[in-house]
């Protein structure tokens, strides 16, 4: 069993959510909006949405009901979140490291997972922005939409049960270490291309190998070989 509730507006579905918490019965208690005013996203980093074209969808979740690493954690939420906008875009979509959602290059979904305690228990607060109707991304070249990225218009209601649906479905039942792992991996953007990075506030050409269970990045970069990098040591530049 789970719970949706639904806000006409507010500043972060992240925030707002431990508010409903004391109302819920289920494991999985969510909160949406089509009118997010203050998104957060990875880092500090805002989350700009236009009113009613996007979704801001948060679900919480007790962590005592989960035997993975939080970083193996956050890569399976990213993996199922991934899986529904490529099956609902007809198109892949590929993961960029850590959290974001690419398709057709271009960002169409971002996530932000916090550990918060709350009345005691301990939660997974997952926050999702997902752009599906939005044309216009002022100075955010890299940003684009469902509707920018396949031409096809969506009812944010029903799109929301749906990911509702296959989210709570996907973590019922978690798979493998090693299968999230697999998995994040065959989706991650720009995995063995030629990519430019930033590091320590300058630019050097590397290729993305892989992710591993610590929620690390491995780069083989052009001037120091292969390295790990973790939160914001590195920047992929497009």
């Amino acid at each position: 069993m789970s719970q949706l509730f639904y806000v006409k507006a507010c500043s972060s579905t992240n925030d707002e959510i431990t508010g409903f918490l004391p109302y819920g019965d289920s494991d999985f208690i969510a909160l949406h909006t089509f009118s997010q005013t203050r998104g957060r996203g990875q880092y500090g980093n805002t989350w700009m949405s236009n009113a009613e074209k996007n979704i801001a969808y948060t679900l919480a979740v007790k962590t005592e009901n989960f035997f993975i690493p939080d970083s193996l954690f956050n890569y399976y939420t990213a993996i199922l979140i991934s899986d529904f906008l490529a099956n609902v875009a007809d198109c892949p979509a590929e993961i960029k490291w850590p959290n974001d959602i690419i398709l057709r290059k271009k960002k169409i979904a971002g996530m932000l997972i916090e550990k918060k305690k709350i009345r005691d228990v301990n939660y997974y607060i997952i926050g999702a922005g997902i752009n599906v109707l939005q044309e216009e991304f002022d100075q955010i070249p890299n940003a684009g939409s469902l509707f920018s990225q396949t031409g096809k218009t969506f009812d944010l209601e029903e799109l929301t049960l749906q990911l509702h649906s296959l989210i709570v479905d996907g973590l019922k039942q978690t798979p493998s270490p090693a299968d999230i792992i697999t998995r994040f991996n065959n989706c991650l953007f720009r995995r063995d291309k030629i990519s430019v990075f930033e590091i320590d506030g300058k630019r050097q050409n590397g290729i993305i190998r892989h992710a591993d269970e610590k929620g690390e990045l491995w780069i083989d970069l052009e001037n120091e070989g292969l390295k790990s990098f973790y939160h914001k040591e590195v920047k992929l530049l497009y």
